[in-house]
């Protein structure tokens, strides 16, 4: 008896505990219900858990790969097992319905990820930092740069959104917004992913796209009454309240976000303002900082009334509508009040009226060939936009000087007044004595 004690004692040191397919020196952490929700949900840390059954060889094949996962994550990232055959109220509580299920513990721990990707370490690393790089981001208030809809990287302008900063983000911003509504085990938001991220890089600029984990934040989600995946919400340009979202009604490929979104983001940009240049400070407001700057240089006054004037003015106006999109600086002149920016764009001395587009970066120009009308200048800018035409170099490589001048004030021009001479006090016989 004391031999056989004896030889119980050595088998206990010699032989670690095992308990399914693994063992306590494996690094994977046995999960149980008593322990699971104290370990795994109460815990700060990210948990990659596998849910296995002893019998299931796909199990068997994968343990040798999870025991490297977990010394390759030891002190990063947690790994552990549930024996889902034995606690099957631990594996009903997730939706285990076959083995090996792995699923990532991340952010949410009561929506955890389903891992689907290869059975290696490797993959499956990656997986769990990937998870752990999108719990940093939403830390950071979503910078844009990470991962965001459904478990895909990589959706380097799609901005992370969350329910501490998706007021100050959307709502209190001047942009247009996109917003996906996701959540992580949803098929059709992973394959929305690729082609999210697509549109947000065409759209950069122009249209913000954002993509919210509504199993995350689901006071947000709520708010928008979000009941499926993925729910996409517009919300236009301008300061805007929850009730301004709209539903986005479009198509789910790339061409077909960015074309919905340009539609909507034209009709919400404003028309440009067309600046009349009477001193340096006007002239910037309406050409600096722009990629171009369309200046046209109207009659005179007296050439052009009033009505002439507005005429005029009118068709800038509509065509800085149609282009506003592009973002231009759109001014004019009266002739003859900035000579030196007529002579700097060749525009000077005749001519009106007559028009040139300038890139001041560059410092060249195009001017207008054809006739100032409507649809002259709109064939003219349109070939602009297109990068066709030819450009000739601003005289001087620098800005033109520009003079102070008096604003139009939406009158007719008035001629000198000529002055009547008083001869009261004229000697009349002194002027016939000098001739």
């Amino acid at each position: 008896m004391k031999i056989k004690g004896f030889v119980c004692l050595l088998l206990a040191v010699a032989v670690p505990s095992v308990w399914g397919l693994y063992s306590s020196g494996d690094g994977v952490v046995e999960l149980t219900p008593t322990n699971f929700d104290r370990l795994v949900v109460q815990d700060d840390a990210i948990w990659v858990v596998e849910f296995y059954a002893n019998w299931c060889g796909h199990c068997q094949s994968l343990a040798p790969e999870y025991k490297k996962l977990a010394k390759a994550l030891k002190g990063v990232i947690k790994v552990g097992a549930v024996d889902a055959d034995e606690h099957k109220s631990l594996g009903g509580q997730y939706g285990v319905r076959g083995f090996p299920t792995i699923k990532i513990f991340g952010a949410n721990k009561r929506s955890p990820t389903d891992y689907n990707g290869q059975r290696t370490a490797k993959a499956i690393a990656e997986a769990a930092l990937a998870e752990a790089k999108k719990k940093v981001q939403a830390a950071f208030g979503g910078s844009s740069g990470g991962s965001s809809s459904s478990s895909d990287e990589g959706n380097g302008d799609v901005i992370v959104l969350t329910d501490d900063n998706f007021d100050k983000l959307v709502l209190q911003s001047e942009d247009d917004w996109l917003v996906e509504f996701y959540a992580p085990w949803c098929g059709h938001c992973k394959n929305l992913a690729p082609e999210w991220a697509r549109a947000a890089t065409e759209l950069k600029g122009k249209v913000k796209l954002g993509a919210l984990d509504a199993t995350v934040h689901q006071s947000k989600a709520a708010e928008y009454g979000v009941r499926g995946y993925p729910t996409i919400k517009y919300f236009p340009a301008g300061k805007k309240s929850s009730s301004d979202a709209q539903e986005y009604d479009g198509g789910r490929t790339s061409s077909d976000i960015v074309t919905w979104a340009l539609d909507k983001h034209a009709a919400n940009v404003p028309a440009p303002e067309l600046v009349e240049i009477i001193d340096e400070t006007s002239f910037d407001s309406a050409c600096e900082g722009k990629p171009l700057c369309v200046i046209s240089v109207l009659p005179h006054i007296l050439d052009c009334d009033a009505k002439c004037r507005n005429k005029f003015l009118s068709t800038l106006r509509e065509l800085g509508d149609k282009f506003k999109q592009k973002a231009w600086g759109w001014a004019w002149v009266e002739a003859l009040a900035q000579p030196e920016l007529e002579s700097a764009l060749e525009m000077g001395g005749f001519g009106y009226p007559a028009m040139a587009v300038v890139n001041f970066k560059k410092m060249k120009f195009s001017v207008l060939k054809g006739s100032f009308s409507k649809d002259g200048i709109n064939e003219f800018l349109r070939d602009i936009s297109f990068g066709r035409g030819q450009t000739a170099p601003v005289k001087g490589a620098k800005k033109p000087a520009i003079n102070t001048v008096l604003a139009w004030d939406g009158k007719d021009g008035q001629l000198p007044v000529e002055e009547d001479i008083d001869l009261s006090d004229v000697d009349l016989d002194d002027i016939k004595d000098e001739l």
